[in-house]
């Protein structure tokens, strides 16, 4: 079974969990904030995709960071972050077990999952 890593209240993971269910797709929810990240997930899912691609640069908690914060950036310090502040990783995070797809495309989950 796959799980859906977000946030529930999240429009993008909302879509997400619509387009699964529409198309008959089992999978379980693990809502950041409710269940919880550990360093070993956040680091099981950098060693797929790479920090960079989990970051969500275009966040409001990634503007409310300082410029020391954002321009100091590096995997470290990212994943401090995002361990912190589960609101920093792009979401969804889709484990199909065989791969990890972040964000949310119609298009790409009907390429990779159906």
């Amino acid at each position: 079974m796959y799980t859906l890593y977000g946030i529930k209240n999240c429009d993008t993971v909302k879509k997400a969990r619509h387009w699964l269910d529409q198309n008959g797709i089992a999978y379980q929810f693990h809502d950041f904030r409710v269940d919880g990240l550990s360093a070993a997930q956040l680091d099981n899912f950098a060693a797929h995709v790479g920090w960079e691609t989990l970051l969500n640069r275009s966040s409001t908690s990634w503007r409310q960071l300082s410029a020391e914060q954002q321009g100091g950036i590096n995997e470290a310090s990212a994943i401090a972050l995002m361990l912190d502040t589960p609101t920093l990783i792009k979401r969804p995070v889709l484990d199909t077990g065989e791969q990890l797809i972040v964000g949310f495309k119609a298009d790409i989950y009907h390429a990779k999952l159906l």
